[in-house]
């Protein structure tokens, strides 16, 4: 994507490559500036960013080994990727800007399943938070969630109506949620009336996700909830990643948007998968985070 170059101070606009950053800025700063440059543009080389940033090959990968230390990024020869691969999930911040309409469009219609008295539970995912922002809005009340992810627990903790059980555990800032074994036995002493859960693939009649650690988190809720809904936007369909979570027959309900093509749904019916598609608002630009 091109952008936009401001005017030169005699007339002259110049054009060809993006403006520099100032390198007068402290690493601190430096690092939360190349954060937000990669997470926008999805990947960058190194090079590219150590032009952009005006400082040495050796500083940028400094400071990209230390955001990858931090959970934010992960390098690759050469650069620096945001995107999630079949191995490694992306960053949360990455994935909270990603297939918004589609995540909307699901979500909206999950909602339908929420009935005031009900307790619901919420996964670490960014598409299940955008339940959370919907029942912001106090037409489905009282009403218990249960959620081990941040995001959602922040949206929540205020909101009048809602009963909040905050799943403790390893807090994992890559992911703004809690894990681990604390967590795993904490979703194990509840019952809940509907788990809303999202992964990264779906592929031949099974769900997937790139995270040990996550996958026995979902794999508990599943079993603590009566009924079970998956939901995902069309990019999960057909694609890899490690670890298997569960067979799509596990849940009740499928929901995916409605970019999802004809081969895929016709996969889904090969399965016997219940699935809904759910028409979305919007055009979305970057895809496949959870």
């Amino acid at each position: 994507m091109s952008a936009a170059h401001a005017p030169h101070p005699h007339g002259t606009q110049q054009h060809g490559t993006p403006p520099q950053v100032p390198h007068q800025q402290g690493p601190a700063a430096r690092r939360t500036a190349l954060a937000e440059r990669v997470l926008a543009a999805g990947s960058a080389t190194a090079a590219e960013l150590a032009e952009r940033f005006g400082v040495s090959l050796m500083t940028i990968h400094r400071d990209l080994d230390e955001l990858e230390r931090q959970g934010v990024v992960r390098k690759f020869r050469g650069g620096v990727t945001a995107q999630p691969s079949a191995v490694f999930e992306s960053n949360v911040q990455y994935r909270l800007g990603t297939m918004r309409a589609a995540k909307e469009a699901v979500a909206g219609h999950a909602l339908r399943l929420v009935e005031p008295g009900m307790a619901i539970m919420l996964d670490d995912s960014t598409t299940t938070l955008e339940i959370a922002r919907l029942l912001r809005l106090g037409e489905i009340t009282p009403l218990t969630v249960v959620t081990n992810f941040l995001e959602a627990i922040n949206l929540l903790a205020d909101q009048r109506g809602i009963r909040l059980l905050a799943l403790g555990g390893d807090y994992d800032p890559l992911h703004s949620s809690f894990l681990g074994v604390s967590c795993v036995e904490a979703v194990q002493s509840l019952r809940v009336d509907v788990c809303f859960a999202s992964t990264s693939a779906v592929h031949g009649g099974y769900a997937y996700h790139q995270e040990q650690h996550i996958v026995s988190v979902k794999r508990a809720m599943l079993d603590s909830a009566a009924r079970r809904v998956l939901l995902i936007d069309h990019t999960k369909l057909a694609r890899p990643a490690l670890h298997r979570v569960a067979p799509l027959s596990r849940f009740d309900l499928l929901l995916v948007d409605d970019g999802a093509s004809p081969e895929a749904l016709r996969d889904l019916d090969e399965h016997q998968v219940r699935y809904e598609v759910c028409p979305t608002k919007g055009d979305d630009d970057r895809a496949g985070a959870t």
